[in-house]
């Protein structure tokens, strides 16, 4: 049976997608939940406007995902913490304090699940973090660890 997807649906395509599909797939799960509708003539043209609307939305998404990448790094973030004699932290700093300290700095609200630290910062000077913004833009940021 031939379908037109309303909505994002993982295994099938995005919105305005004509794909074919099981009968029963269709008739059971897709057109009641309102993630498809059959596809006819009229329907074809409705497709095409949910296909456009959906690539601007994407769009308009990925712009904004790389003007906050932008702003997140564009400057680097220091952050003072309790350092030895030899520069090592007296504890580490988290994915949870940079993503703080991010959101005091730039304005922009980080979750502390986006910033991508491998292990916590455990000594002083310059490290490079990765937030993700959006599925298709990461944004690098220069963290500068100095002793209080």
């Amino acid at each position: 049976m031939k379908i037109i997807l309303q909505r994002e649906v993982e295994s099938l395509g995005t919105p305005g997608e004509v794909v074919t599909v099981a009968d029963g797939y269709a008739r059971n799960f897709l057109i009641p939940k309102g993630l498809a509708v059959p596809a006819s003539k009229g329907a074809v043209r409705h497709a095409e406007r949910l296909r456009v609307a959906h690539r601007d939305r994407v769009q308009r998404a990925v712009a904004e995902a790389q003007e906050t990448a932008g702003r997140l790094s564009a400057s680097p973030l220091r952050i003072a913490a309790r350092a030895g004699d030899d520069g090592r932290l007296f504890g580490s700093i988290t994915a949870a304090e940079i993503a703080k300290e991010l959101t005091k700095a730039t304005g922009v609200a980080v979750d502390r699940k986006r910033v991508r630290l491998a292990d916590p910062i455990r000594s002083t000077g310059a490290h490079q973090v990765s937030v993700h913004v959006h599925p298709e833009v990461d944004a690098t940021v220069t963290v500068e660890v100095v002793a209080q």
